[in-house]
């Protein structure tokens, strides 16, 4: 039987994440050490080792919390909902994502276009099997007539793409459109137009 950890076991395993997260999506998960992970959580190394078998056991546990975050929005499209409506809230749910778990957002891009090697099976089984399902939902309002008829997974798909572009290109974003400018705000009404607009049938 394991013990569960104390307070102070917990705290510095949470602390050895956020450094974990600071240097995976900065670096990648190739380029970083367990000697920079070190560094910014401000515990030694053996410290780190205590807690974490390996930098791959800090990756995966990341990625393990990140897949159930990234697939929630996702998750509370209710198909007894208004179509238009529930996309639109996911979209948004998308933007505010990217706003709020922008070094998430690049962990996840670092991995897939690495050729997610660490979250294969997990892509291939919990997201595509949520996608599957929505997908039949989206399918269902196309066929009342309800929203535009569309290729559900691609629909999908844009949505990640133009949302998640927010977070993994924050940097250009923001050099773009220079100071004075919210992002996320802008971006948030201008993808509600643009869908509502896609979506009419």
């Amino acid at each position: 039987m394991t013990r569960p950890r104390t307070r102070i076991q917990q705290k510095n395993s949470e602390t050895i994440l956020e450094a974990a997260l600071d240097v995976f999506s900065t670096y990648g998960f190739r380029g970083a050490t367990l000697d920079q992970i070190a560094e910014v959580a401000g515990l030694s190394k053996p410290n780190l080792l205590y807690y974490f078998p390996s930098k791959e056991a800090m990756h995966q546990a990341l990625l393990t919390r990140l897949l159930d975050t990234w697939l929630d929005p996702l998750r509370e499209m209710d198909e007894n909902g208004d179509p238009v409506a529930e996309i639109l809230g996911y979209v948004r749910r998308k933007i505010e994502l990217s706003r709020d778990f922008p070094r998430e957002s690049r962990l996840f891009a670092n991995e897939i276009l690495q050729g997610a090697p660490r979250m294969q099976d997990a892509i291939e089984g919990d997201l595509k099997q949520l996608v599957d399902q929505k997908s039949v939902i989206l399918t269902r309002w196309m066929d009342q007539g309800r929203i535009a008829r569309l290729p559900p997974q691609h629909l999908l798909f844009s949505i990640w793409a133009l949302t998640q572009h927010y977070a993994d290109f924050d940097m250009q974003v923001r050099a773009v459109l220079g100071p004075g400018h919210d992002p996320f705000t802008e971006a948030g009404d201008y993808l509600e137009t643009l869908f509502r607009k896609l979506l009419a049938p």
